[in-house]
Parts: C-alpha cells; structure tokens; sequence
C-alpha cells in the first residue's frame, strides 16, 4: 500500500489537517468559553469543541480521501471505546487526535499539535504533525524520510558526554507505580522532565532539540505520528522488552523513543533495570 501513496496524496492529506485546523481550532485558541470546555476522566482530561469539531471535520475528509478507510479517533473512541478495535482490522486506518496537548490549548498556550497516522494491518505508513499555532507541518512517509514544512528531518545524535534530555509521562497522568518506574532516570548524566504535548516531544526528537521521551502508556493517537517522525529522522524506539512499539497495542511498558539508538539502549537498559515495572 505505501507504493500507492503518492506524494499528491500526501498533499492532500497535509491539506485536510490545515482545513481542519483553520476551520475548528485556530478561531477558539485563545477564544474558549467555559462552557466549550469539558472533562472527561478528570480535572486533567480535558476536551473542548475545538477537540471535537476538528476531529468530525477531520472524519469527514480524511474518508473521502481513502475510500474504504476508517478513522479511529480520540474524541469517538471517548464516546464509544469498541472503535478502537478497527485498529486490529484489515481497512486501512487513520489514527487522529485532533489536538494533543488540550490542557495547553485551554491555557492559551501554543505548544499543542494535530495528529494523523495513516495504518494499515498494524504497520505505520504515514503521519502528519501540525502545530497550528507555530505554523509547523512535520510529515513522514515510511521508507521516505521526515520534513519539517518541507526541510529534510535528521535526528542525529548527542554529542559526547552530553547530558541526555529526556522528557517522561507527566505525573498528572501517571499512578504511584508508574511514577517509581521512571526514577530509575533520575540518575548522573540524565536531565528528565514531564512531556508536554506529546506529538511536539516527538518532533523536538526528530529534530535533534531533545534526546528520548520514556512513557508509560499506548494511547495510539498519541504515539503513531510521532513515532513514525522519529523513526524517518533516524531515531529508534523500544519498549520494555527491547521490540519497537507496535501501534496495535500490547506493548511492555514503559517505552522509549531516541534521537540514535544508543540513546535509546541506555534508557531503556535503565528502564528495564530490577525494580523497575511498568503496566
């Protein structure tokens, strides 16, 4: 299927996640009354309409674009789990979060992003990472690199006796467990921090601006189009039993993702140390 993609579909897709954007969420950035801002699980889990208008715009033309594909959204699966498993399925998938990065969003903030990842049969062929806001496109197709509004992506790697950078799961979403998982980062020649949006942690990778992300879960909308990003850029990542992510889910946690893959063995060889366990 990726030999079929060409780079008008490509377009066309980058396309659709600018209308959507231009359409749903930049008009409300900044713009938000209280009543266009809800919770979902929690204080921290927040969507607004910009969230769920950006994703229904999103529904609509990303399945114009591929007949026979389905989308499997963050806000649809919210409000109906079981659309999850069209992952698992033959169609073609798109994977969307409409905006990764919400609690930015509402706060004004502009470090919050689109997500689109087209997969099929659990493979990742393509992704779109859009920072409405900067005015940042990041698009990577399997076997055929990662730019940043058209300039070439190379993760490379830190330089020699560098303090690695590594932004971790943040602790409004992680449980006691998870949190003593990750303090086995907090050691000598290692700087950690709670994430962000995770779709710009991953583009901050594929651009050589931070060194690996270690995170405890497997939300696909989350870490499809990102991963994809780093791994065209020439990063790597791995889960805890040393296998790269599988975007199907099933994953031995926590993961990491690097700039090069000796960033990546040593938090994962840190991660995966006795004592350490993840969900």
């Amino acid at each position: 299927m990726i030999e079929q993609l060409g780079a008008g579909d490509v377009s066309d897709v980058e396309a659709a996640v600018r209308e959507a954007a231009a359409a749903e969420i930049l008009p409300r950035f900044r713009q938000l009354a209280a009543h266009e801002i809800a919770e979902k699980s929690g204080p921290h889990d927040l969507v607004t309409v910009a969230d769920r208008g950006a994703e229904e715009h999103l529904t609509a033309s990303l399945g114009a674009l591929l007949p026979g594909s389905v989308v499997v959204g963050e806000e649809a699966v919210s409000a109906d789990p079981s659309s999850y498993d069209a992952i698992h399925r033959d169609a073609p998938v798109w994977i969307v979060d409409p905006v990764d990065g919400t609690r930015q969003f509402v706060r004004g903030e502009p470090g919050f992003c689109t997500l689109v990842a087209l997969v099929h049969r659990g493979e990742l062929l393509a992704s779109w990472t859009y920072a409405a806001a900067l005015d940042e496109m990041a698009v990577a197709v399997r076997g055929r690199g990662a730019r940043l509004n058209g300039e070439p992506l190379s993760a490379g790697a830190p330089g020699p006796g560098a303090v690695l950078e590594v932004a971790t799961s943040h602790p409004d979403f992680t449980t006691p467990e998870q949190k003593r998982s990750l303090l086995s980062l907090r050691t000598q020649g290692i700087h950690t921090r709670p994430c962000g949006s995770a779709g710009l942690e991953y583009l901050a990778i594929a651009r050589g601006r931070l060194d690996a992300v270690a995170f405890n879960w497997e939300l696909a909308w989350d870490h499809a189009a990102g991963l994809l990003l780093v791994e065209e850029a020439g990063g790597v990542h791995l889960t805890l039993t040393g296998e790269p992510f599988r975007v199907a889910g099933g994953n031995a946690l926590p993961f990491t993702a690097a700039r090069d893959a000796a960033t990546a063995r040593r938090v994962h060889e840190l991660l995966a140390a006795p004592g350490t366990s993840g969900d």
